[in-house]
């Protein structure tokens, strides 16, 4: 099998973390998250590492054009190159998934394909306040997930309409969901 390339999508409280390792450690491609990818290049000093810390210091968030130079940045290192990637919170919108698409092209890489792990919303609501956290009260819950699903529907419509999109149901065991995940990664219908 081709390496994984993959964008991983799904609400808080989804098991997007736990089913993230699992992929990882099945098929080997690199766990890349938005907050390690900028904490590492703030870190090397790179001039887009600069340019995004000089933003977060300011409270501002990274424009789409030091994101995506970020991203693109990451794609090219040896070790995705070879094995691939899980792309954990990039992209967020369509623009962004757009200059993926090209950043992959440029690489001459097969494109990306996106999955949504997708859990009822009074399903997430429920796993989030079981976790017992301070600030995840029921109306916080709520607030955190509208936004999530307004920024995050016309990313998933792309995605769809560009038939690169597979949506894995969320509830089960973590075994049922990884085997569901299997099965839409490996391009057998879910």
């Amino acid at each position: 099998m081709a390496a994984v390339r993959l964008v991983i999508l799904g609400r808080q409280g989804s098991g997007k973390s736990t089913q993230c390792a699992r992929l990882v450690e099945a098929y080997g491609p690199v766990h890349i998250s938005t907050g390690d990818m900028l904490r590492a290049v703030v870190a090397e000093g790179t001039e887009l590492g600069l340019r995004a810390s000089a933003l977060m210091d300011a409270g501002n968030l990274v424009p789409d054009d030091v994101m995506i130079g970020i991203v693109a940045e990451r794609l090219a290192k040896p070790d995705v190159v070879e094995h691939g990637f899980l792309l954990d919170g990039f992209p967020r919108t369509p623009v962004q998934a757009e200059a993926l698409e090209e950043i992959l092209s440029d690489t001459g890489a097969d494109g990306v394909r996106a999955v949504n792990i997708d859990v009822p919303v009074d399903e997430v609501i429920e796993r989030m306040l079981a976790r017992g956290r301070v600030d995840d009260t029921e109306e916080a819950i709520r607030r955190r997930l509208d936004l999530y699903e307004s920024s995050t529907a016309p990313l998933l419509a792309w995605f769809e309409e560009h038939g690169l999109l597979s949506v894995v149901v969320g509830l089960g065991t973590e075994d049922e969901v990884f085997d569901r995940l299997r099965t839409a990664i490996e391009g057998v219908s879910a």
